[in-house]
C-alpha cells in the first residue's frame, strides 16, 4: 500500500526547485500533515525510481516529462496534446495518471498579467515548454502564433499540433523575426544567453514579454525588453496550484476548499 501523505518533485537538477514551498504552504493552509521532497532523478533511472516510489503523487521537471507520459496509464487532454506529463498521481483506482498541468498554469498566469487576450503571439524555444504554450494560448484564442528557435526545423511536430488545434503557425529562426506581436512567451532555460542582436530584434517587435524564466532574474531577454516584462513565477504558482487539487482530490478542475486564501498562502511562499 502506497503511502498516500508525501509528494516529490523530480528532475535533474533539482536543488533549485521552489515547488517545495509551494507545496507546503499549500498543505500547511489546507491544514493537511503531508510532506513534500525534491529527489535528484536522472532520466535513466526514473522508471527503477517509480517502481520504489511510495508517494500520492510526483511533480516532475527536466527532464522526466517526456518518460512521465510513458509511464502513465491515463493521461489528460493537455497531457496528450503535448506528449509531456509534469504530473503523476497514484492516489486513483484507475492505474498511474499523468497530466501536464504546465498548460492550465501558463493559460491562468497569462491571465493573470493581463496578456490573456493575446491575438498574435510569438514562442521563443522549441521545447517541452513550448508545447505546452502552444496549447495554452490557442486555448485562449490566439489567432497567429510564431514559433522562434535556434534550430526552426526542429518545431515541425508544433506546426502539425497547430494545424490540429486549429491556430495558424510557423516556425522561423531567431535572425528572421520581423513581424510584430502582441505578445512574446520566452520559454528558453534560465541563465539561457541569447545573441544581443538577436535578442533586440525581438525585443523591438515583441508586445509584452512573459518569460517562464523565474531564476536568475531577470533573465538575458528580459534586460533587454524595452516594454512590460512579466517572469514566471505566476507560471509556478498556477501549475503548482493545480498538481494541489490533483494529489487532494484526483480531479484538476475540482477547486480546493478556500482555494482563493490557498493561492495567497502558496504567493507569499514565493516572496
Amino acid at each position: 500500500m502506497r503511502r498516500l501523505t508525501g509528494a516529490e518533485v523530480w528532475g535533474a537538477p533539482i536543488a533549485h526547485s521552489r515547488s517545495p514551498e509551494l507545496h507546503l504552504a499549500a498543505y500547511r493552509a489546507l491544514g493537511l500533515d503531508w510532506t513534500f521532497e525534491r529527489r535528484l532523478v536522472e532520466a535513466d533511472r526514473f522508471v527503477d525510481e517509480l517502481a520504489r516510489a511510495s508517494v500520492r503523487g510526483l511533480a516532475v521537471t527536466f527532464p522526466l516529462k517526456d518518460a512521465a507520459f510513458r509511464q502513465a496509464a491515463l493521461r489528460d487532454r493537455p497531457a496528450e496534446l503535448t506528449g509531456a506529463v509534469n504530473t503523476l498521481f497514484f492516489g486513483g483506482d484507475e492505474g498511474l495518471r499523468g497530466f501536464n498541468t504546465d498548460v492550465g498554469g501558463l493559460a491562468n498566469a497569462l491571465e493573470e498579467s493581463g496578456v490573456g487576450g493575446a491575438e498574435t503571439v510569438r514562442l521563443v524555444g522549441s521545447g517541452a515548454t513550448t508545447t505546452s504554450a502552444l496549447v495554452a494560448v490557442s486555448a485562449l484564442g490566439a489567432r497567429r502564433v510564431e514559433i522562434a528557435a535556434r534550430r526552426p526545423e526542429r518545431a515541425a511536430a508544433m506546426l502539425a499540433l497547430a494545424a490540429r488545434i486549429g491556430v495558424p503557425a510557423r516556425a522561423v529562426s531567431l535572425g528572421e523575426v520581423r513581424d510584430p506581436v502582441d505578445l512574446t512567451i520566452a520559454t528558453l532555460p534560465g541563465g539561457a544567453e541569447l545573441d544581443p542582436d538577436r535578442a533586440d530584434a525581438l525585443a523591438s517587435t515583441g508586445g509584452v514579454l512573459f518569460d517562464v524564466a523565474y531564476s536568475p532574474w531577470p533573465s538575458a531577454l528580459a534586460q533587454r525588453w524595452q516594454g512590460e516584462s512579466h517572469r514566471g513565477l505566476g507560471m509556478l504558482l498556477h501549475q503548482a496550484v493545480l498538481q494541489v487539487r490533483i494529489f487532494v482530490s484526483g480531479d484538476v478542475d475540482r477547486e480546493l476548499p478556500d482555494e482563493t486564501q490557498v493561492i495567497r498562502a502558496m504567493r507569499d511562499a514565493l516572496g
